[in-house]
């Protein structure tokens, strides 16, 4: 028998949990099912939760009891370890290892994944200089390591760059600006000293970070699922990302005269 109180702490989880998915990254069809699957196994009779661009609306009801919590959901970046980590917890939860205490303790202990920063700009560097590579390939061009090398230190270094204004709680627009900035400027002086055989993919492959697909690619499919409203949010921020890195690029290109690539 749950009683009024349980509810209420049940309800409470269900929407931290719920917060915590759409925070890092997770589709909304994924977060409403997972409340959804929770409150039941949890004891709930009825778990109804809205979804919106930047919030939740979340009711149970239990022995005609309703209860009604809203909450605010705020962007903390892609991070598909705390994902998993939720949903596992779910799972234990319906195969009966954790109640409602071991399921709210193993959501407090749960922390972002974080890879070292370097660690993450090498590689970064290395599929953008992978990409320019492919790009010679489609064109039938020879190898050429100075349009990979600036490729890879141009990437390499916006992506450094991003992690650590973002790590100071800049606006993403600003950051994807001024990576974008960072990367054209870093490429072009190897196509103002004739550094770089094909200027065009040194330049293009640099700024390939800062194409926002994990967004995009939520966006469609919010939008597919039903959830036009948050796909919509999400299809506008992808945008102004894009048009911010557009701004970065076209003012590098500017400051630095390399529009002759083009």
């Amino acid at each position: 028998m749950i009683s009024e109180e349980e509810q209420r702490q049940i309800t409470r989880v269900c929407a931290q949990a719920t917060i915590l998915l759409l925070q890092h990254g997770a589709e909304s069809a994924l977060a409403e099912t997972v409340c959804r699957r929770l409150g039941l196994a949890l004891g709930l009779e009825v778990v109804e939760v809205v979804l919106v661009a930047n919030g939740i609306t979340l009711t149970t009801i239990c022995r005609g009891r309703g209860c009604t919590t809203v909450r605010r959901n705020s962007d903390r970046g892609i991070n598909m370890h705390v994902v998993t980590e939720v949903q596992r917890a779910l799972l234990r939860v319906e195969a009966g290892q954790f109640d409602l205490d071991g399921f709210s303790g193993r959501l407090a202990e749960i922390q972002p994944l974080r890879y070292n920063r370097l660690l993450v700009a090498v590689m970064v560097g290395l599929s953008c200089a992978a990409f320019a590579r492919l790009g010679q390939l489609a064109h039938g061009q020879a190898l050429e390591w100075g349009t990979l090398g600036w490729a890879f230190a141009g990437s390499g270094v916006a992506m450094l760059l991003r992690q650590t204004l973002a790590h100071r709680g800049f606006n993403p627009l600003v950051n994807f600006a001024l990576a974008a900035f960072v990367a054209t400027s870093i490429a072009a002086q190897g196509v103002l000293h004739g550094w770089v055989g094909n200027p065009r993919l040194a330049m293009a492959a640099s700024v390939l970070l800062l194409v926002p697909g994990y967004p995009l690619i939520n966006a469609v499919s919010d939008m597919v699922k039903g959830y036009v409203n948050t796909g919509l949010s999400r299809a506008g921020t992808a945008l102004l990302l894009l048009l911010a890195s557009c701004g970065g690029i076209v003012l590098a290109m500017t400051v630095w005269n390399t529009w002759t690539w083009l």
